[in-house]
């Protein structure tokens, strides 16, 4: 049976639709057929490199190209309006993360979702690296035997002076909803439910109005502690984004490798590449395409996107209200340190 290419509309032509373009490129399963931005110059500019047509409206994208679904890649604030008015019209919906800036607005998402025939889910491009998937296998085989100790990080100095994502009336805050995102998702999916959580800011070293530099210390459902480092202000130059610490051996899931090693084993095991951005847009990209064709879940479900809004919801209450105890200096003081 031959299967025609879902065909697919782009929503915003900014810097995270670049990547999708590539995916568009590699991908058998998906066309792109039509790229909307307010600019019409950048969705111009996209468009004539995919052979489709360029729009400045995403409604007339839907009439004149018939698009089956949509990857929105607009700023969050935007999400639920034009979600909403995808899902009435029955147009799935891969929407870039995070899903909303609040629960509130995840909500009306999720309400919409359930009146529509069509699809609703978050992208999260890391859930879809091989590595990432690999190493999932592998800790549910027991190779490390009990996790005790997750950490991630994503921490790079990025100049965010001058990108919406530092506008926190149009992204919903800093880089604890942005890249936060996909650290509680990424954590989720090793650890299972979050539980608890502790979440501290950084010195701010950027003049932007939001967050720059946060630690989350999470415990999971399960009791397993955790602890993700966020910044657009620092690189901590680490080999790996996660490492997962087992009663019996050590996990870690590398940019260029990925491997493990057991107590008793004297060298590292290797077991994936390391991380391949394109790969893992691609794969986001066919998975969705599979979960319209098919019926099933995808990989992210809408109920992993709403825990992930309601975790980083929990973050920034969290956050603000941290607070931390004085430590004395009376003893310190008289022995003559100062």
């Amino acid at each position: 049976m031959i299967t025609h290419a879902t065909r697919f509309g782009l929503i915003g032509a900014g810097a995270i639709a670049q990547s999708y373009l590539l995916a568009f490129e590699k991908s058998k399963d998906a066309q792109l057929v039509g790229v909307t931005d307010i600019s019409l110059e950048a969705a111009t500019a996209m468009a004539e490199r995919a052979h489709c047509s360029a729009f400045s409206d995403y409604l007339a994208m839907i009439e004149e190209t018939d698009c089956e679904a949509v990857v929105l890649c607009t700023p969050p604030v935007t999400h639920p309006e034009i979600t909403c008015e995808l899902l009435k019209r029955n147009i799935h919906v891969l929407c870039e993360k995070p899903l909303a800036v609040g629960l509130s607005e995840a909500k009306l998402m999720l309400a919409a979702a359930e009146e529509s025939t069509a699809i609703l889910t978050m992208a999260s491009k890391f859930r879809y690296s091989s590595d990432i998937v690999a190493a999932k296998s592998l800790i549910a085989s027991g190779v490390i035997g009990d996790v005790v100790l997750f950490e991630n990080a994503f921490t790079a100095r990025v100049d965010m002076s001058h990108r919406w994502n530092s506008d926190p009336s149009i992204s919903g805050g800093g880089v604890l909803i942005d890249n936060g995102t996909h650290s509680v998702d990424i954590t989720r999916y090793f650890l299972g439910p979050i539980a608890e959580i502790r979440v501290v800011e950084g010195l701010r070293i950027q003049d932007i109005a939001v967050e720059d530099t946060v630690q989350i210390f999470v415990r999971s459902a399960s009791g397993v502690m955790g602890s993700i480092d966020l910044s657009w202000s620092l690189n901590k130059e680490l080999d790996n984004y996660v490492s997962i610490y087992g009663s019996a051996g050590t996990l870690h899931v590398g940019w260029k490798e990925s491997k493990y090693r057991r107590a008793e084993d004297e060298q590292w095991t290797i077991f994936g590449n390391g991380y391949n951005k394109v790969d893992a847009f691609t794969n986001q990209l066919n998975d969705f395409v599979t979960s319209i064709r098919s019926g099933e879940l995808p990989r992210i479900s809408l109920q992993d996107a709403l825990a992930s809004v309601e975790v980083i919801d929990a973050c920034y209450n969290a956050m603000w209200e941290s607070s931390w105890s004085q430590v004395g200096s009376e003893l310190s003081e008289s022995v003559g340190f100062q």
